[in-house]
């Protein structure tokens, strides 16, 4: 069931009203760009400074993935017209149980995700406002404030949620094109030697990169998730998702060039507001301050697009009976409520128990947290075209079987690859964090066993 055919039950019996399909190719998009474009590129550069420049070929890696995914997702997105995105299609295509553990990671990559974007946005708000820069008690209740001032706009509506995610886009790309841009005349070509200075082998170094450069390209599949409320999904999605995959991929590639080439490695990896600092070379205070607004009003569009996906995952699991159904149930104003407050009272927790480490280390970890658990769903998505092809028992032609085999592998390796990249510590943390879902699964489905079985008389 999708957000269009679920009645909203109301306390005093009325039958509810049904929402109306309100997200276009524009909105969409936006959607798309607006969840990638976030945190990632502003705070980026300085977890890349480490590596040097060789860091711009994990960007090219990554986006090669990230385009392949962009394809089979909107491929998956005409096979599958149901709200939940990866957990819809893996569903479809493995059956429940694959189901529930990519609802479920793709879920933890979301809160965590909220968790990492809030915090990034708070180390720029820093920057604008020292009080806050210089406490951590401001800069905590800064990153939570925002979470839950949008957790509240996206109960209000996906519609609200929409608008709010066009507007930030349009505003978040200005300060990023004038960087990626007029930024090429400041480089100093001794900034990129030597090429490689992580003190790993090139594939080593490109592989950890990749890993942290995935964490922007995370929401790529934002479109296929709220699918119910997608006028056209089968045409809107892929086209929505393709194209912003492809401008995400020129402004982090050119951005990220050049910070690198106007600022010392050494000097950017120490910035919490590294394009901030970027633009005060080339511009002065005044660049710095619009850089920095930039950075607030883009983290905090990527906030909103995440905040509305923390509520879609669990919203469209739980009408499948896959995730406890009081995640179903909707709001007065036809909203998955319950999902959108569990989601961001565990991405405040999970700020709250790591702010201490420092700005950029613990956007490192958690970035690379939400990286993992969506690896899986990534993989599995990969190949899902190829199992809902069986699983209906349908046939293709020779050039479809190419394709869709070729499209597939191409993605799964990829993802695999990227785990790979994300490090020993990180993924035997994420594998932990999936696993501990398995008991929900068994307690649901005993749930479920027992709400089926005939009463006795």
């Amino acid at each position: 069931m999708t957000i269009e055919t679920i009645g909203l039950a109301q306390d005093n019996g009325q039958t509810a009203v049904k929402s109306r399909k309100q997200l276009g190719f524009w909105m969409c998009t936006a959607l798309v760009i607006g969840n990638m474009i976030g945190s990632g590129i502003f705070l980026l550069p300085a977890s890349l400074a480490a590596f040097g420049p060789i860091s711009i070929v994990g960007w090219i890696v990554t986006s090669l993935g990230a385009l392949f995914l962009a394809l089979i997702f909107g491929r998956l997105a005409g096979l599958v017209q149901k709200t939940g995105g990866p957990y819809a299609y893996t569903q479809e295509g493995f059956g429940a149980f694959a189901g529930f553990l990519i609802a479920w990671g793709y879920w933890i990559a979301l809160w965590t995700g909220n968790a990492a974007v809030a915090v990034a946005m708070a180390g720029y708000v820093g920057f604008l406002i020292p009080a806050i820069g210089e406490s951590q008690i401001y800069s905590l209740a800064t990153a939570l404030g925002a979470i839950w001032l949008l957790t509240f706009i996206n109960i209000r509506g996906v519609k609200e949620a929409g608008l709010v995610q066009v507007a930030t886009t349009i505003l978040k790309l200005a300060p990023l094109l004038m960087i990626g841009v007029f930024g090429l005349f400041w480089i100093d070509s001794a900034n990129f030697t030597p090429f490689n200075q992580s003190g790993q082998g090139e594939i080593a170094a490109i592989s950890a990169a990749a890993a942290l450069t995935l964490w922007a390209y995370l929401g790529l599949e934002s479109a296929t998730v709220p699918s119910g409320d997608v006028v056209e999904p089968e045409k809107t999605i892929p086209r929505a998702t393709v194209t912003g995959v492809l401008v995400t991929a020129l402004v982090y590639i050119s951005v990220t060039a050049v910070a690198l080439g106007v600022t010392p490695s050494r000097e950017l990896a120490q910035s919490t507001a590294p394009l901030a600092d970027v633009a005060t070379v080339m511009w002065g205070a005044t660049g710095a301050i619009l850089v920095a607004i930039g950075a607030v009003i883009s983290t905090f569009g990527t906030l909103n697009g995440f905040t509305m996906l923390t509520g879609q995952v669990p919203y469209g699991a739980a009408m499948d009976k896959v995730f406890p159904t009081a995640l179903g149930r909707l709001s007065k104003y036809g909203t998955p409520a319950n999902a959108l407050i569990l989601s961001n009272l565990l991405a405040s927790a999970l700020i709250i128990l790591n702010f201490g480490q420092g700005l950029v280390d613990t956007f490192n970890f958690i970035i690379l947290l939400a990286v993992m658990a969506s690896l899986l769903p990534y993989a599995l998505c990969a190949l899902a075209e190829i199992m809902i092809v069986i699983r209906r028992g349908e046939t293709l032609a020779g050039p479809d079987i190419v394709k869709v085999v070729s499209l597939g592998m191409a993605g799964f390796l990829y993802s695999v690859w990227a785990i790979f990249g994300a490090g020993g510590d990180v993924v035997f943390y994420g594998f932990l964090l999936i696993l501990m879902g398995v008991p929900l699964h068994v307690w649901i489905a005993w749930r479920n066993k027992d709400e089926s079985a005939p009463s006795a008389e």
